[in-house]
């Protein structure tokens, strides 16, 4: 064997790797492999099976999306209803409200009965603190909803037509059923 044969061989296999690892096209294939070789549909039934795991996949994404809105919320609504301590040196909740400048004294009548109430506009508490009963469930809620983001990002790259619209298809039926609890959430 000449080596001018040799170097056209390596060439064109070279050239043949890098083309095919560079076409990014989507494909129809009811034998598309997803995840790992061990789960390649071998049949159309398969393939729905797999299609179905997909929309039922994306659809629990954006239910976590959604529990994790609602729990924030929760989480929240539980720090400004915290109770307080009197702390020594420090002046009383009651008379910081007072002395606050967003506070303002009115006077609530309901029933002809008049009440004299302080009214203090809600403000952004900036970094809450960490808190062993919220931080580590929403870590791992987090942890929890990056990893399936990143099964259906896998499930996307196969570039297989089925899957990808099954991956919309449960994000269209996870935000039709629950996306009104994500509209205070950045997703």
């Amino acid at each position: 064997m000449d080596m001018s044969s040799m170097t056209d061989t390596t060439t064109m296999n070279t050239t043949d790797m890098s083309m095919s690892m560079m076409t990014m096209a989507f494909f129809t294939s009811t034998t598309t492999p997803l995840y790992s070789t061990m789960w390649m549909p071998t049949s159309v039934g398969g393939y729905a099976g797999t299609c179905i795991f997909l929309i039922t996949l994306a659809a629990i994404f954006r239910s976590l999306l959604a529990v994790k809105a609602w729990k924030e919320t929760a989480w929240l609504d539980a720090e400004f209803n915290r109770r307080y301590v009197t702390v020594a040196g420090k002046l009383p909740k009651s008379e910081r409200i007072a002395s606050d400048t967003d506070s303002k004294r009115m006077i609530l009548t309901e029933n002809g009965v008049e009440e004299d109430v302080v009214v203090v506009k809600k403000r952004s508490m900036g970094v809450r603190p960490w808190r062993i009963t919220t931080d580590p469930v929403r870590a791992a809620m987090d942890t929890v909803i990056a990893g399936v983001g990143y099964l259906l990002m896998l499930a996307v790259m196969t570039m297989n037509v089925g899957y990808f619209l099954s991956v919309l298809g449960g994000t269209f039926l996870g935000s039709l059923l629950l996306g009104r609890y994500v509209a205070n959430e950045n997703h």
